[in-house]
């Protein structure tokens, strides 16, 4: 099998792929809060982590692999909306349609990016069991402490569990810079600044509330809610541990950890770093488990048009808005534009969102599916070694992308590239059909051809018929002299975003126009 390197943030350095179990490669992703659209930025880490889960898929098989990303349906922006919104209704039926709606509209925006679904998506209200389970077994090794109806974790304890990671592994940050990062309240009846949150009071009428059904930590009088940080944990234990031996009941530190934890960058300080901690001394032995995942993977920020994104600065933008709405350049976009534009930069470095980046896509998107027209394709196909190679490098999205191009430059004379060797014209099924299932490891040419080559015309209400009318009066004029008139159609076809080709009838030398849809 070829080598799979990942950068891992744990190390810093680029590391040979080695699974706990190659039968059972297991990823988690940090997914949504679902209470609004989902910003552009969100789409990075879920494409990102679509091409891994691809690869793995496709090195391991598909019934190896488990991917699991989750949906925070517990939170304070959650019930602000639902207060909001539904303010007649009940809290829980409130947040309830919050949530249902939200979730689904993520559905929606990422199967439009051409995203897989992951085989789990745990909710975090669905997992308050395992998060109190956790809570109780922090508390009885003395990393987590309850104080004013709160459990807090006590991150200088870490230390006194001696195979535990040092805090802080993961950041790699100073205390003070980690204190200032965490952008957390001082509470008075905290014991050290660094402490967070596992479990916090419901506010009556406000918050959702959850009792113990199996006993409360002393202290813990009322229905609370759980912290960010712990369900993640929770959620990792009960899809990608318990299922494989692994989790509260198991003292075997190996079984209690997974392959690859994802997200994006803002999330290695704190919560992937408190993730570690309070997993790591809540799992196995008394010693922990030591890194939780063993290769943590982030992707980089994404600004729009050079500037942070941000609502005060007006261009923030939604998935939705840019698959359904003119708001960012003034027309709708492609989902599987919006995904190759994305992967032009490497997952690891920042991306700016613009305009350009777009219209280049789709223009490269238009010449390969052009290409492929009316070519049958065999989606049994095995994709090019030229295409997987850099994906093996640490997802380099950039230079698979980049061997697609040359790929596309159709020639009758024979090609051998990276091992393969093919009768390489694009247009023969046997070469077009390796060559979309090298794209389709990224997400890419998941289209029929010709309904994609046909998209704009329903975009635009393009009668054909009406187009052909139209330049058949311009051929009529042409043939006149009345070249006030041609100008005249062809301006008019173009506002319509038609885009015509003069040229002649080889056998008649008559003069002929063919034509195609342009923004």
């Amino acid at each position: 099998m070829p080598t799979l390197r990942l950068y891992n943030t744990l190390t810093r350095t680029k590391e040979d792929f080695v699974p706990v179990d190659a039968a059972n490669v297991r990823m988690y992703v940090c997914g949504p809060t679902v209470y609004d659209y989902a910003h552009i930025g969100n789409a990075r880490p879920v494409i990102v982590f679509d091409v891994l889960y691809r690869l793995l898929r496709h090195l391991y098989g598909a019934d190896h692999v488990t991917y699991a990303r989750n949906l925070t349906d517990v939170d304070d922006k959650i019930n602000a909306r639902a207060a909001r919104d539904f303010p007649g209704l009940p809290l829980n039926e409130a947040i309830a349609k919050v949530t249902e709606s939200t979730t689904a509209q993520f559905h929606a925006d990422i199967a439009a990016l051409g995203c897989l679904p992951p085989d789990e998506e745990p909710r975090a209200t669905d997992h308050i069991g395992e998060m109190q389970a956790i809570i109780h077994r922090l508390i009885a090794r003395g990393v987590a402490y309850v104080a004013e109806e709160h459990v807090l974790f006590h991150v200088p304890a870490v230390a006194d569990l001696r195979a535990a990671p040092k805090y802080g592994a993961l950041a790699r940050r100073p205390l003070d810079e980690m204190i200032a990062g965490a952008r957390v309240d001082v509470a008075p009846y905290k014991r050290d600044p660094m402490d967070f949150v596992l479990w916090k009071p419901s506010r009556d009428g406000v918050d959702p509330g959850w009792l113990w059904p199996n006993g409360a930590p002393e202290g813990i009088t009322r229905p609370g809610r759980p912290g960010w940080h712990i369900e993640c944990s929770a959620m990792s234990m009960a899809k990608l541990l318990e299922p494989f031996g692994g989790g509260l009941a198991c003292d075997d530190p190996q079984k209690n950890v997974f392959d690859i934890h994802g997200g994006g960058i803002d999330l290695v300080f704190p919560h992937h770093e408190n993730e570690i901690a309070q997993s790591c001394c809540a799992f196995g032995g008394a010693d922990g488990s030591g890194r939780m995942a063993n290769y943590w993977m982030h992707n980089g920020f994404l600004q729009v048009e050079g500037e942070k994104m941000s609502k005060s600065l007006g261009n923030f933008v939604t998935i939705n808005e840019l698959l359904e709405t003119d708001e960012f350049g003034g027309r709708k976009w492609p989902g599987e534009v919006l995904r190759l534009a994305m992967l032009k930069t490497h997952y690891r470095q920042p991306i700016d969102w613009t305009v350009k980046a777009l219209e280049e896509a789709e223009a490269t998107l238009d010449r390969w599916y052009g290409w492929l027209v009316a070519t049958p394709i065999d989606d049994a196909a095995s994709p090019i070694a030229a295409v997987i190679e850099p994906l093996l490098d640490d997802l380099n999205t950039v230079a698979a992308v980049s061997q697609l191009y040359p790929l596309f430059a159709s020639s009758t004379a024979g090609a051998m590239v990276a091992g393969d060797v093919l009768g390489w014209d694009i247009h023969d099924p046997r070469t077009a059909s390796a060559v979309v299932a090298s794209a389709r490891i990224l997400g890419l040419l998941q289209y029929d051809p010709v309904v994609w080559r046909d998209r704009k015309k329903a975009e635009l209400k393009i009668d054909d018929l009406q187009v052909e009318a139209r330049i058949a009066a311009r051929l009529a004029a042409r043939r006149t002299k009345n070249f006030a008139e041609s100008d005249r159609i062809r301006d008019e076809l173009a506002a319509m975003g038609i885009a015509l080709k003069d040229g002649k009838d080889p056998a008649t030398g008559e003069p002929t126009t063919t034509w195609e849809v342009k923004r």
